[in-house]
């Protein structure tokens, strides 16, 4: 079921503290993002933040779970997106702060990615050097050929 603008807009609504929020449709669904950084989904009429261990407990505790969608082979899986409890569509500052750590945990995910790449990077340039340089102890020259007379 595709998102309705009317549930978009009210979201846009809520969240207009955290700064311009764009949406983007995806899988029957929508993305929800601030800063090129998707930290929330909707699907189904309903809002789900990016969690870790930083805010996992916060919706735990409210008793909320991941986002989780039937498999092709018919088991369950599940994304480290959780529902938004309904009681903070009433206290906009709460939901603004809940949607803060949401993207908090996605900086530290982007944060992580570049840094692994950088590492790939690094490791890659490592070996490339160490395969272009002539292996320890083996002449680094060639020995002039010698000529008959």
């Amino acid at each position: 079921m595709a998102v309705s603008s009317e549930y978009k807009e009210f979201l846009a609504e809520q969240l207009e503290r955290l700064g311009p929020i764009r949406f983007r449709g995806m899988f029957g669904g929508a993305g929800v993002y601030l800063d090129d950084l998707m930290f929330g989904l909707i699907f189904d009429e309903t809002l789900y933040f990016k969690v870790d261990d930083r805010n996992r407990a916060d919706f735990e505790a409210e008793d909320k779970g991941p986002f989780t969608f039937e498999m092709t082979d018919g088991s369950t899986g599940s994304l480290h997106y959780y529902e938004v409890p309904e009681r903070l569509y009433d206290d906009p500052d709460e939901l603004v702060q809940w949607a803060r750590k949401a993207m908090d945990v996605m900086r530290a995910v982007k944060a992580e990615k570049l840094a692994r790449a950088a590492r790939a990077a690094e490791r890659k340039k490592a070996a490339a050097k160490k395969k272009a340089a002539p292996a320890k102890g083996s002449p680094s020259k060639k020995k002039p050929a010698r000529r008959k007379a």
